[in-house]
């Protein structure tokens, strides 16, 4: 999984060296390394120029990371825009997240999406535990969760999308900016959405 989502083979090993440091682990506690993984990318985190993957510059823990893995600066050839100063090939984005209890209806619920170019693509992490409380009681569940990139002006409609098709009573619809990326891909989610 990890070779996938960072498009390298070197990736994995800098990867599993990455999570496996205790260093890493006194300055990021599991929880939030999770969250920044989930909310950044695997592609931020991966610390070689060889993997071309553009980098996170700005994080605050990537220093800390290039000083005790060697990492050097990312090439340059990437290009990336800021959402404020884009052109009239991108639109507003967002990343969506959503809970779902299991494979079937995390893969049943993607492909809708997909299919009704509600997102441009959906990504689905399994293997996640959620603990929240419902109605007065402490519940612990394993669930999958979906990653969705679409336009801002969809997330009405995917939000209706996924209280249609999901079973839960209150399902998770919660949305995130993206305020800059890849200008091919981020064109590339306008072009693969709705108007």
């Amino acid at each position: 999984m990890v070779t996938t989502l960072c498009s390298r083979t070197r990736a994995t090993s800098s990867l599993s060296t990455l999570l496996s440091s205790s260093t890493l682990r006194r300055r990021l506690p599991l929880v939030g390394a999770a969250f920044c993984v989930l909310s950044f990318g695997l592609s931020n985190l991966c610390l070689s120029s060889s993997l071309k993957t553009g980098c996170a510059q700005s994080l605050p823990f990537v220093p800390l990371l290039r000083s005790k893995f060697g990492g050097e600066s990312p090439a340059k050839s990437v290009r990336t825009i800021k959402m404020e100063g884009s052109s009239g090939n991108t639109v507003p984005s967002i990343v969506v997240y959503v809970t779902v209890p299991n494979k079937e209806a995390g893969k049943k619920l993607a492909e809708s999406i997909v299919r009704e170019k509600l997102a441009a693509c959906v990504n689905r992490v399994p293997g996640i535990e959620s603990v929240y409380e419902w109605k007065g009681e402490i519940q612990t569940d394993s669930e999958e969760l979906l990653i969705i990139k679409t336009r801002q002006s969809l997330l009405e409609a995917l939000t209706e999308h996924v209280k249609a098709n999901h079973e839960y009573e209150v399902p998770e619809v919660i949305s995130l900016p993206i305020t800059g990326g890849n200008l091919q891909y981020l064109e590339w989610i306008k072009n693969s959405t709705r108007d």
